[in-house]
């Protein structure tokens, strides 16, 4: 390997997105887990805040890195890909120390499936976990499902299209206020998710106040991995508005969209859910779920 060059840009021409989402699927074939999140991913080719540092030697990329820099009280957070046939000679660390050292005090680097090696430049870079996230799965077919029953004065619809958007945002930004990425939702996140092959406007449920249809209380976003064989469901997203809490609204549009993932004949959903949301643990458990496993953003240590 000849000594490979590191550039940071702000946006990533089409040719080079390519290129680095054809690095994204051989570090995941080779992994079985993605090494960066789905925000990243659409973040090559639809302008934000997103940062890109690529790694190459010669014309070949054989790393990236994605920084979301920091915003409000959120710090920054990077994610990190090396092609597995440039593995061994310290691009990764390389990229690790990069990203840490652009987004300033406090950033944080996600360990997608917290493998090995990750753990190793953690180790290397002196780096402390700051977070976990777990994936957690089950079968659709058993345990079998509760029966879904909505409570008077609350109507279950879902998504009519683009008007909905507004309601959609407000939940989002409401219920993950403390969150960094879903928290920082707009509506060219939207719409990005919108304009991509597997979504389906069925598979995002609404739940309002029957006296005001258009003023929402809560939503579940699913979605069907069409590129998994077999093909899997997940419960992409699941918010309820702070003041709609304690009405059994999670469970319920949690269950509404199993539903509707078992109908369209899957076998198996997944979702991630942080570690130390023991009220979502809670609910996911009591549906069956199981942790499958662990995602960790990790941090310089104090």
């Amino acid at each position: 390997m000849t000594e490979a060059t590191e550039h940071w840009i702000e946006q990533v021409d089409a040719n080079t997105a390519r290129t680095v989402r054809a690095l994204l699927e051989r570090a995941t074939a080779a992994d079985d887990v993605a090494p960066v999140s789905e925000q990243a991913v659409l973040s090559l080719t639809s302008a934000g805040a997103a940062r890109h540092l690529l790694v190459r030697d010669d014309d070949a990329v054989a790393g990236y890195a994605n920084l979301v820099p920091a915003h409000g009280e959120h710090p920054a957070m990077a994610e990190v890909a090396v092609d597995p046939a440039a593995r061994g000679h310290g691009i990764g660390t390389r990229l690790v120390a990069a990203a840490l050292a652009e987004g300033g005090a406090g950033t944080r680097v996600w360990a997608h499936g917290n493998r090995p090696p990750a753990q190793a430049v953690a180790a290397r870079l002196d780096l402390v976990t700051a977070r976990e996230l777990w994936q957690m799965r089950r079968a659709l077919a058993t345990p079998e499902l509760p029966e879904l029953s909505v409570p008077a004065g609350i109507v279950l619809r879902t998504y009519s299209g683009p008007d909905d958007d507004a309601e959609l945002l407000r939940v989002n930004s409401a219920a993950f206020a403390w969150h960094p990425e879903q928290g920082a939702w707009t509506e060219r996140d939207i719409a990005a998710r919108r304009d991509e092959p597997w979504f389906d406007p069925q598979g995002l449920y609404f739940a309002a106040d029957a006296a005001d249809p258009g003023h929402l209380l809560g939503f579940h976003w699913t979605k069907v991995h069409y590129d998994e064989d077999p093909m899997v469901g997940e419960v992409y997203v699941v918010g309820i508005d702070p003041a709609a809490q304690g009405r059994g609204l999670g469970r319920l549009l949690t269950l509404a969209g199993l539903r509707y993932l078992r109908e369209r004949e899957l076998a198996e959903v997944l979702l991630y859910t942080e570690a130390d949301n023991t009220a979502a643990v809670h609910t996911y458990t009591r549906l069956g779920f199981a942790a499958a496993h662990i995602d960790v953003a990790y941090a310089p240590r104090d």
